[in-house]
Formats: C-alpha cells, sequence, structure tokens
C-alpha cells in the first residue's frame, strides 16, 4: 500500500471533478445561507473596487486655473490601471478563500448542471439569490462609504476619480458593454478554475491575482463590482451637493447629465450581466465540461 502524499496541484481532469463537486454543494445549501455569504461577496467586491478607485485617483490630471491640463500628480495610465487591477484582487481573495457565494463565480456550476447533478431549477434559485445578495452587499458598502466620506480624501481627488469611473460605465453602449463583460468573466471564471487546481491558501492566491488583475487593468465589466462602481458616483451626485459643488469637482468639468440609475441598470448592468454568464458559463465551464467531464460516468 502506497504513502506518497501528494503535494503538487491538481490535474485538469481532477480540477473538472472538484468543480463538479463544489457545484453541487452550493446548489443544495440553504437560500438563508447563500443570500448571506453573497451579501458578504458583494461587499468583498467593493471593498476592492475602493481599493482601486484610490489607486486611480493618483493618476488624475491636474487644471490650471484656464481649465488646460497643467500637470499630472502620478504615474502613467498603464502603470495606474495595472496597480489598480492588483489591489482589486484583494475582493476575489476574500470571497475565496472566505467562502463567500459570488454571481460570477457561481456561473462554474454550470458543470455540475452540465452532468445532470443540478437540476435547472436548482442552478437559477443559486444565481438568483447569490446575484440579489451581491447587489444588497455592494450597495451597502457604497452607502457607508457616502457615510465615512472617503471620497473626499486628497483633496477629492478620489471622489472625482469615482464619478468619472461611474460616469463611464453609466455611458457604455448595449454591445460594448455585453463584449466587455463576456472578456470579464472569462477570466474571473478562468481564475476560480486554477483556484479548483490549488492545495494551499497561497495556491489560492497566486492563481486569483492575474486573471483578475488583467480584467481590471483591461478595463473589462464585471456586473458585481458595478453594483458599487456607478452606485457611489450616484450617490455622491445625488446625496452630497457641497461636494458637487466644490472647486476641484468643477474644475473637473465632468458632464453626469448620463449619470443616472435608468441608465445604469439598462445600459451596463443588464448587457453585462449578460456578457459575464456567457464568459463564465459558456466560455469556460462549458467548455471545461465538455473537455474533461463530457461522456464521463455520471
Amino acid at each position: 500500500m502506497s504513502t506518497e502524499v501528494r503535494i503538487d496541484a491538481l490535474l485538469p481532469a481532477e480540477m473538472a471533478r472538484r468543480a463538479e463537486y463544489l457545484g453541487v454543494r452550493k446548489a443544495e445549501m440553504p437560500a438563508l445561507k447563500v443570500f448571506t455569504l453573497a451579501i458578504l461577496a458583494g461587499a468583498f467586491i467593493a471593498l476592492g473596487a475602493i481599493f482601486a478607485t484610490t489607486i486611480w485617483s493618483g493618476g488624475m490630471t491636474i487644471k490650471g486655473a484656464d481649465g488646460a491640463a497643467a500637470f499630472s500628480t502620478g504615474l502613467p495610465y498603464g502603470v495606474t490601471r495595472l496597480l489598480g487591477g492588483v489591489v482589486f484582487c484583494v475582493g476575489l481573495i476574500l470571497v475565496v478563500i472566505g467562502g463567500a457565494e459570488l454571481f460570477t463565480g457561481n456561473n462554474m456550476i454550470v458543470m455540475a448542471w452540465a452532468s445532470r447533478k443540478v437540476s435547472t431549477a436548482a442552478l437559477l434559485r443559486n444565481w438568483g439569490i447569490v446575484y440579489l445578495g451581491n447587489f444588497v452587499g455592494s450597495v451597502g458598502t457604497a452607502v457607508m462609504l457616502l457615510v465615512s466620506q472617503q471620497y473626499t480624501f486628497s483633496d477629492g481627488a478620489v471622489g472625482i476619480t469615482a464619478l468619472k469611473i461611474a460616469n463611464t460605465k453609466a455611458g457604455l453602449d448595449f454591445i460594448p458593454a455585453l463584449a466587455l463583460g463576456i472578456l470579464c468573466n472569462a477570466l474571473v471564471c478562468l481564475a476560480v478554475w486554477m483556484t479548483y487546481s490549488a492545495r494551499s491558501v497561497i495556491d489560492k492566491i497566486a492563481a486569483i491575482v492575474f486573471p483578475i488583475s488583467a480584467f481590471v487593468a483591461a478595463g473589462f465589466e464585471h456586473s458585481i463590482a458595478n453594483m458599487y462602481f456607478i452606485p457611489i458616483g450616484l450617490f455622491i451626485k445625488t446625496f452630497d451637493p457641497a461636494f458637487m459643488a466644490s472647486e476641484a469637482v468643477v474644475k473637473a468639468g465632468l458632464d453626469l447629465s448620463g449619470l443616472t440609475w435608468g441608465n445604469f441598470l439598462l445600459n451596463n448592468l443588464l448587457p453585462v450581466t449578460i456578457g459575464n454568464i456567457i464568459g463564465g458559463a459558456v466560455l469556460v465551464a462549458a467548455v471545461y465540461w465538455s473537455v474533461f467531464l463530457r461522456g464521463s460516468d455520471q
């Protein structure tokens, strides 16, 4: 009898079995437990978004009295995007290591569904509860940030960056938002997929950092992160008129007429959510199922 202990990472075929097993576990979890863990996941992703926004505010351009760009406060665009992507990873690290429930990552349940170990009703139940819980956690964190006034730090640079991010995302057209959502969750689910090979916490963190940094730095669209990014801009615009009237915001020359709840829901959240499902459930989960589990013993 062999006493050899394996310490190497799981191989892809073993990862597929683990994904299938975890999909069944997630689908069978009691609703209240799922909802609670989903709220936590939404908050965790929002915390990563706060961290990234703070980093990106260091790359603002300062305008002179005539409104023309005077000088930049920070590093080049690509460098600040990269740094923001790296620090955003804290969100998914907290989700994966802390055992929270994230809608985009739960697209991997499709592997268990395709093997007929999870029903369509159970799959949609999980997605619906998790999506709602993620929304509560993300928006709730945005409310807390509004109350804390952290966005006023660095002479308002953090808040101006938050407004710019929200405004840009709310102004996306449907097809680009859909495509950006597909690209985003393909990377997110690849990160989750790679964590299935892990045998330690460090393994999982290493698997997460590069794909997540890539999607954030590239500007892809994540539906749950956007449940923080856009509402915080809307909250600042609506509930802090003093900040909006400050010299820094006025000099930034932002046209926020398109930053509305309607544009958030229809121009961004709807197409990005659809794109996330295509990118995660189809391009990652279904593909890996077809390679490693299709035709295997059920």
